[in-house]
């Protein structure tokens, strides 16, 4: 079985002071590319908006596929997977640093009886999205900032369809920042960042 793992290269709207927001981009999306480059059983990828393609260039692994997309929205990411070849993929916003290995692997585990499984956001939103592909039809385009477990749930033609794996923090706020945890391993060029060295 193909399975990949898609990182999303969403928009950023805010960064800590003093940190300018496209370097601060940059640092999230890197340790998200980092976390994701070496799960076992699965095949890393990013999804990105052409307008983004340098930031992608940048964080990106040798031979790591980069999928260039219209609009960058989590189903247009797994349908890039699944034009790639995939079986099932998972979606994961760039921008949760500090995101446990572990958590990836309950998003995709789902799968095994159900066709969808979500992440939601702490704050509201989505961290992120898996399915068997072909994507299913009744799947709608989601918004990661926007989108809810809710939405998804009243897209389903019938209950039983969606499997949830726990919320995670993005950041997109002081808030967030707060959340961020010194004792997980990994994160390292955002942590570097926050203390300056850089």
């Amino acid at each position: 079985m193909n399975r990949v793992v898609v990182a999303l290269l969403v928009p950023v709207t805010w960064a800590p002071p003093g940190i300018p927001i496209e370097t601060w981009r940059a640092a999230l999306a890197e340790d998200v590319v980092d976390l994701l480059a070496p799960l076992a059983e699965v095949s890393p990828a990013i999804a990105v908006a052409s307008a983004d393609r340098s930031l992608a260039a940048a964080v990106s692994w040798p031979s790591m596929p980069v999928y260039e997309l219209s609009r960058p929205t989590l189903v247009a990411a797994l349908a890039a997977a699944e034009a790639a070849g995939a079986d099932q993929a998972a979606v994961i916003c760039a921008d949760a640093p500090d995101l446990p290995a572990l958590l990836v692997g309950k998003l995709l585990r789902p799968l095994s009886s159900r066709p969808v499984a979500v992440a939601p956001a702490v704050g509201g939103g989505l961290l992120g999205l898996a399915a068997r592909l072909p994507v299913p039809e009744w799947l709608p385009e989601l918004d990661p900032d926007l989108a809810s477990l809710a939405d998804l749930a009243a897209a389903a033609p019938r209950a039983g369809l969606l499997g949830q794996a726990p919320a995670w923090h993005r950041m997109r706020g002081p808030d967030d920042l707060r959340r961020l945890d010194p004792a997980l391993e990994g994160w390292s060029t955002t942590r570097d960042l926050l203390s300056g060295r850089h």
